[in-house]
């Protein structure tokens, strides 16, 4: 796939968005949503690239759906950052759980073209949980919050670069056959 490094730069601004959610705790829950948001709407816009530029993409209508849901989400966040802080655990719970169950669906449809879609397994998993976390607890304090994102950004993005590291062993596109990764 020659276009795997795209998913090393959503790996790499995810790790970079959670650091400094925890190197600056203290940061208003207006600068969060709207440094949240900027990310949302980035990797939504990389996910929309993603689908048109890959034809062959197995279930493109799953990272289409994770790229609009991103964008929408993202513009939310960034033109209404006033919004209380349990609607926004509310939008971001539900962006989770959407997107987590796509990513989950996206990579079971990989296990035809490759092994060890995992990786891409992993990414949603961890989506959908954050999703349930903040779900179960919404009055969760804003450095609780911060302090989540943080850790939950890092270990996505870095489980994205592994990801991308295997679409670069592809070497040659989705169409040749799982044995060869």
């Amino acid at each position: 796939m020659q276009r795997w490094w795209l998913f090393t730069v959503r790996g790499v601004f995810a790790v970079l968005f959670g650091v400094a959610a925890l190197v600056w705790p203290g940061l208003t829950l207006i600068a969060l949503i709207i440094l949240w948001g900027a990310y949302v709407f980035f990797d939504g816009a990389m996910m929309l690239y993603l689908t048109f530029a890959h034809q062959e993409w197995p279930a493109r209508w799953a990272l289409g759906l994770v790229g609009v849901l991103g964008l929408v989400t993202g513009l939310v966040a960034l033109f209404w950052p006033g919004i209380t802080a349990s609607a926004l655990l509310l939008l971001i719970a539900v962006w989770a759980l959407v997107a987590g169950v796509l990513q989950i669906v996206d990579a079971i449809r990989l296990r035809k073209v490759m092994r060890n879609e995992w990786f891409y397994v992993v990414t949603g998993v961890l989506t959908v949980l954050l999703g349930v976390i903040l779900v179960l607890n919404p009055a969760a304090g804003a450095l609780a919050f911060v302090i989540t994102i943080g850790a939950f950004a890092i270990l996505w993005g870095v489980v994205l670069v592994l990801f991308s590291l295997r679409l670069k062993r592809l070497d040659g596109g989705l169409a040749r056959p799982a044995h060869r990764v």
